[in-house]
């Protein structure tokens, strides 16, 4: 019993692996992009269309400009999601900066007499 939930554990595992593929825009088939999240058959059509029509793209920068809808939020988002552009995510990624507690304190305003 123990050997068989190792062993459904570790399949459990390297399929999570495979979900956290990275795709490139520039390689990948209609396939490939549908498996991004956040990528459904119209944008990875629009990808697809646009690197048929301009050539690969050169950088996010690049990507963002030629493909309709992609904005840098969502570019964020989808680089996030495994989505790179030759091989890298996309840079300069704004990390949320973590909130302390003493930010949480509301603040209290007692009239002065």
């Amino acid at each position: 019993m123990l050997k068989k939930l190792h062993y459904i554990t570790a399949i459990l595992v390297a399929t999570m692996g495979l979900a956290f593929a990275q795709v490139d825009v520039n390689k990948a088939d209609k396939a490939g992009l549908d498996s991004v999240k956040g990528v459904g058959p119209a944008t990875s059509k629009r990808i697809l269309d646009e690197r048929t029509k301009g050539g690969n793209f050169k950088d996010w920068s690049d990507f963002e400009k030629r493909v309709k809808g992609v904005n840098a939020k969502s570019a964020v988002r989808l680089s996030k999601a495994g989505l790179q552009v030759n091989g890298q995510a996309k840079s300069n990624v704004p990390v949320k900066a973590p909130v302390s507690a003493e930010s949480k304190k509301e603040v209290v305003k007692v009239p002065v007499k």
